[in-house]
């Protein structure tokens, strides 16, 4: 099984994410233009500064100000070093806010692909459309993680034969079943 490009860039802001130092929600976002990575970002705390995994959020009206967003992050990336955004596509893990939205129309961007909605504003959406700027919801799928916990299944349920087939104590074997049972449920 090999990776969609949208997976795989959708895959890309999905590990981004795991950089941010929001304690609200990691997002991650990813540049991409002729299915060249160009710039990716974290929502998290300006370089250099205080972190809110430190020291918490610094909230106003619902908000943390401490905090650029993703798709920010990643535009101003391609800002400082010089790389256009024009007609690029970028890929989020949560549908743009809306002062992101104007950030994305103002930087050129084409394509919105986001994984989750989150809080996603009408005016956004507006926003989008009147620019031309088309969305599209792109679910995260793990398709190669599906193909090998099915092959740990197949393993673990042939381990568990022999056993079986070793005559091992029953109530010992049944507990290696309902261990098998539980690890798999999470999995398949």
């Amino acid at each position: 099984m090999r990776l969609s490009w949208d997976q795989f860039f959708m895959a890309q802001s999905h590990l981004i994410a795991n950089r941010s130092t929001c304690t609200r929600l990691a997002v991650g976002a990813t540049i991409v233009r002729d299915r060249r990575i160009i710039a990716a970002g974290y929502n998290g705390s300006i370089s250099g500064g205080v972190h809110c995994t430190d020291e918490g959020c610094y909230v106003i009206d619902g908000h943390c100000v401490r905090t650029i967003h993703a798709e920010m992050n990643a535009v101003l990336q391609c800002a400082k070093f010089g790389v256009p955004t024009q007609n690029a596509e970028i890929y989020v893990t949560h549908f743009p806010c809306l002062q992101c939205c104007k950030a994305l129309i103002q930087a050129g961007i084409k394509k919105v692909y986001y994984a989750n909605d989150y809080k996603n504003h009408p005016y956004a959406v507006e926003l989008f459309e009147a620019a031309k700027v088309e969305t599209i919801h792109v679910p995260f799928e793990t398709p190669l993680e599906d193909v090998y916990a099915q092959d740990k299944l197949t393993f673990v349920a042939e381990l568990l034969q022999a056993l079986e087939a070793q005559n091992m104590d029953s109530e010992q074997l049944k507990k290696h079943y309902e261990r098998a049972k539980a690890l798999f449920a999470k999995e398949l």
